[in-house]
């Protein structure tokens, strides 16, 4: 072997270590946020009548939180955000709970940050989740990037938790490859989040990681839309941030 490989394989095996330091620690603090990252909120949500008041959870996005299934058909009820406020009902039997889906089927970051402040912040959301993710493959990272920096930033000043979302699969991409454009627009959700200090469920990584053990069709009602299975892996994921760690 040369020199110039040695150097080589050098170089490759330290770039390596970076990615997965930061991996590491981006890991790490995530589990940390997740843990106190609603912690004035999870004390609310304690409290009894009278004294308590409606907390609302507010979901942004397109067809996945909207709950299309296949053909046009909706399953409202059985999408993540409801099963959402399933998880956190049964968990706190005094809290007055709202889940409100402000997504539309089909719609991409752009068109969701237009409308935003009229159509988002006037249900004065307590925690906003946004996922984005699976359209904003049409508008590509740069614009989409713009698009979310500016929803977290108007949320962040209304004085709203952020929860940001990395996109539930397509069947059609190679989930097990970091070189597809979701596995690249979950990579830049996952740096906004790191960036402003707010909320991930990183619904990707949860699948990528269950497609090494099982098939992802099972969870799957189209290729881009999850089941009702799928859903409740979301939201079991969403409601980590709401349990008494």
């Amino acid at each position: 072997m040369t020199k110039l490989k040695k150097h080589k394989i050098l170089i490759v095996i330290f770039l390596m270590s970076l990615n997965f330091s930061y991996a590491q620690e981006f890991s790490n603090s995530n589990k940390d946020i997740v843990k106190h990252y609603l912690d004035s909120l999870k004390k609310e949500l304690k409290v009894k009548w009278p004294k308590n008041r409606t907390i609302n959870l507010v979901f942004h996005g397109h067809s996945v939180p909207t709950g299309y299934t296949t053909r046009g058909v909706l399953d409202r009820s059985n999408s993540y955000p409801y099963r959402t406020l399933k998880k956190v009902n049964d968990f706190y039997p005094y809290s007055v709970v709202n889940t409100i889906t402000t997504s539309i089927g089909g719609e991409q970051a752009e068109q969701g940050a237009k409308r935003f402040k009229v159509e988002v912040l006037n249900h004065r959301p307590d925690v906003l989740f946004i996922d984005y993710g699976l359209n904003d493959r049409s508008i590509g990272l740069e614009r989409a990037k713009i698009a979310w920096e500016q929803m977290i930033k108007e949320a962040l000043h209304y004085g709203t938790k952020v929860i940001l979302l990395t996109p539930t699969p397509d069947l059609k991409e190679d989930i097990s490859s970091n070189e597809t454009p979701l596995a690249k627009h979950s990579e830049q959700i996952r740096a906004l989040a790191k960036k402003y200090k707010v909320g991930l469920v990183d619904s990707y990584k949860l699948f990528k990681d269950l497609a090494v053990i099982q098939p992802l069709r099972g969870y799957m009602s189209q290729n881009n839309h999850i089941n009702q299975k799928g859903h409740q892996f979301v939201a079991d994921a969403i409601f980590e941030y709401f349990k008494i760690h």
